[in-house]
């Protein structure tokens, strides 16, 4: 069966049909409007949103709608969240969802090129940076430029990613990302290049009598994490490199449950 068409089905029951229908998800604490984003809300970003490790200091690389950022908020409310996206419309839409959220005082969206980055607005390193990173390297690109921009590695490398992100993490910093199964090894390789280390790993599956068809990955600066486990919000099954998701498990209703309404 067709990976996307399995996500949107797990998402659509999950989430609501009306939601779908509508162009807006209604999660627990939060809606997210999506008309004006190439990229809608998927499984994809709502599992990073929910593995990634978090901190007082978290960017948000390509937020689309907004919805990693808000629940990276909602997940650490001690947090000061930065999501920025390169794509106008975007960023406009992102900035509605935020501002109609409980999390509006400590998210801040801004347009910007992460190949230009920092800006007048970053004064500082981060101890998070989140990315659901463009994943199409040399397929045919869409003739619609939002959604070229938005899924081609065109618009940030993963080489451009990595090293870009080693210099805006603080010493015990993360980077979380998810990427196709596919595309492992050239992140992976891409993290090496840059001076970091593989910390997490967790690939998802669909079915266990099939490959993963995603990978969470999670690369640092050290291997050591200074922040104490017990404020690290993340389930016990995904702390060391190896682990594995099956989607609709009791593991992935844990993960998902305080976001989705019908967990």
């Amino acid at each position: 069966m067709n990976f996307c068409f399995v996500l949107y089905s797990l998402i659509r029951n999950f989430v609501g049909k009306e939601e779908m229908s509508n162009s807006y998800f209604q999660f627990r604490q939060f809606t997210v409007h999506q008309e004006r984003c190439a990229m809608k809300v998927g499984t994809d970003g709502c599992l990073l949103g929910a593995w990634a490790r978090g901190g007082e200091r978290i960017l948000d690389v390509g937020t689309g709608t907004g919805v990693i950022a808000l629940m990276m908020a909602q997940r650490f409310p001690d947090a000061c969240v930065t999501a920025i996206d390169i794509d106008a419309a975007a960023v406009s839409q992102a900035r509605e969802n935020v501002a109609a959220s409980p999390f509006a005082a400590r998210i801040e969206v801004h347009q910007a090129d992460f190949t230009t980055f920092p800006s007048p607005f970053t004064l500082h390193q981060y101890t998070s940076i989140i990315s659901n990173p463009p994943y199409f390297a040399d397929s045919l690109q869409c003739p619609d430029a939002q959604r070229t921009k938005a899924r081609h590695t065109t618009s940030l490398s993963y080489e451009t990613l990595m090293a870009h992100a080693a210099e805006l993490l603080d010493a015990d910093g993360e980077i979380s990302v998810i990427v196709p199964f596919d595309s492992l090894q050239r992140m992976e390789s891409a993290a090496a290049l840059a001076g970091l280390m593989l910390s997490r790993r967790c690939a998802v599956y669909t079915t266990m009598r099939k490959p993963p068809r995603r990978y969470l990955l999670a690369f640092r600066k050290s291997t050591i994490p200074s922040i104490p486990k017990e404020k690290q919000p993340c389930s016990p099954f995904m702390q060391r490199i190896g682990e594995s998701l099956l989607i609709g498990s009791p593991e992935y209703h844990t993960l998902l449950r305080d976001f989705y309404l019908k967990l």
